[in-house]
């Protein structure tokens, strides 16, 4: 307790905190950010917070947020989604992670609110993603001006679901699809058509693209500078074009 209470009154000037499994102390701690914390830009909350302090830290913090991090399975829901875009609109990356309760509605609104600033956008291991016919169509409308899109592990995200969204979002640089287990190489197609800013992508664990989509893509991409797959998909004529083109491929 008393290294708790020493905490909480050093928040004045943080600029990035991380609160990992402490739901016995958080609403506390997101109490005093709130309060005191003007300079913060940066918070990542996982794994335990209560429902009611993440709200009123939203509606009550003081600071220009622009980094959000969030794996809150069963305590994010479209409450604060909503309070997000009403309070901070500034932000510039948000990930949610394992949010089961949040739904279509409450994110597209989200993605019209931060549309003018919002960069980096993670939905990883999100139902929403899945089960929402049309979604992403409507996401990459709302936020054209997305430079880093992560969809890892959304393992029923279909082709038909993803293309709807990447012909909107033609500016990204980079683009995180590992895991995505229903994926095929008609993705890999699309994107080598409309994304050609594309630096950067990662294909692991996505056993329905082959090693002609990879190919394609490294012939098709031509900012791309790193891909993350499978050493088997890559191919002679793959390999020999990202060496000319200085391309990184790593199966990491």
């Amino acid at each position: 307790m008393e290294s708790f209470s020493s905490f909480i009154w050093c928040v004045e000037g943080l600029q990035e905190v991380e609160l990992r499994k402490c739901r016995s102390i958080i609403d506390r701690v997101l109490l005093r950010l709130a309060e005191n914390c003007a300079s913060l830009n940066s918070l990542l909350i996982h794994d335990g917070c209560s429902r009611q302090g993440l709200l009123e830290f939203i509606t009550t913090c003081r600071c220009n947020l622009q980094k959000l991090d969030l794996r809150l399975p069963l305590d994010l829901n479209n409450n604060h989604l909503l309070a997000i875009a009403m309070n901070l609109r500034g932000l510039k990356t948000l990930r949610l992670q394992s949010c089961c309760l949040v739904t279509c509605e409450g994110l597209q609104i989200l993605g019209t609110a931060l549309n003018p600033t919002l960069e980096q956008l993670a939905l990883v291991n999100c139902d929403v993603v899945d089960r929402e016919v049309g979604f992403l169509a409507t996401m990459g409308q709302n936020l054209m001006m997305l430079r880093k899109l992560n969809l890892s592990c959304n393992e029923m995200l279909v082709d038909k679901e993803l293309v709807s969204m990447l012909i909107s979002c033609n500016n990204l640089a980079e683009l995180k699809l590992r895991g995505c287990r229903k994926l095929t190489s008609i993705t890999m197609v699309s994107i080598s058509k409309t994304c050609k800013s594309l630096q950067s992508v990662d294909i692991m664990n996505c056993p329905g693209i082959e090693a002609e989509a990879v190919e394609l893509l490294v012939l098709n991409c031509p900012q791309l500078r790193q891909i993350q797959v499978e050493e088997s998909k890559v191919s002679d004529i793959a390999r020999t074009r990202a060496c000319h083109k200085f391309i990184e491929a790593t199966s990491g």
